[in-house]
Order: C-alpha cells, then sequence, then structure tokens
C-alpha cells in the first residue's frame, strides 16, 4: 500500500534535490519555513515516508503519522516561541480549499492575531 515519495515540490525537498529552511525532521516528518509566509511564522509539516496526496487519501494505517504530525505542530510552535499567543493549524484539502500540492501538508501559521473566518 505504501507509495514512494512522488515528484511533487515536497517530494524533492524530502529527497534534498531542493534546500529548505529545516525547522524539524525525524524519520516521519520534515517540518520548514514556508517560503510565501502568510504570518511572521508559518512552517509546514510533511510525512516523508508514503506519499498521501490529500487528507481524503489517508488511511487507518496512517492514523499514527497524523498524530505524529500534530505532535510535530505543537513542538514546533514551542520552539517558535509562538505556543501561548497561539496559531493555526491549516491541512488545504483540494482544489476548492486552497491545496496546491498534492502531497499531503500542515501549515502551521502565528505569530500574530489571526481572523476569523480565514477567507
Amino acid at each position: 500500500m505504501s507509495e514512494p515519495v512522488n515528484n511533487t515540490i515536497f517530494g524533492k525537498i524530502i529527497r534534498g534535490e531542493i534546500p529548505c529552511d529545516k525547522v524539524f525532521e525525524d524519520e516521519d516528518v520534515l517540518a520548514f519555513r514556508d517560503i510565501h509566509p502568510a504570518g511572521p511564522t508559518h512552517v509546514l509539516i510533511i510525512p516523508k515516508k508514503r506519499h498521501i496526496p490529500t487528507i481524503n487519501d489517508a488511511t487507518a494505517e496512517d492514523q499514527a503519522l497524523l498524530g505524529k504530525m500534530l505532535l510535530t505542530a505543537a513542538e514546533v510552535a514551542r520552539s517558535e516561541g509562538i505556543d501561548q499567543s497561539g496559531y493555526r493549524l491549516v491541512i488545504n484539502c483540494n482544489q476548492h480549499g486552497g491545496q496546491t500540492v498534492y502531497h499531503l501538508h500542515m501549515h502551521i501559521i502565528g505569530g500574530r492575531a489571526l481572523g476569523w473566518p480565514p477567507g
């Protein structure tokens, strides 16, 4: 069932073909700064081992990985100093949801007050 990392920009970052401003990395996930930040802090978290195009493509097999992404987000927020003031976690899904790279990823956005609704 496991698909290899794809050829999207995120797959190329995982393979080291494109550099990134890395914030965190382990065997499961990679966190790096977004090149078009939506706030003073904008970090992306991506899974490394399995290509999951959208959250709709995640399965029960991915439950631990999805939990790992959330725990990594909290750790990144602490290390970036935004855990107490607040931040937003976003997973866009498909075109109308604003997804432009079809490799599951989570945005951590903070460092300023964020309005609601978002867009």
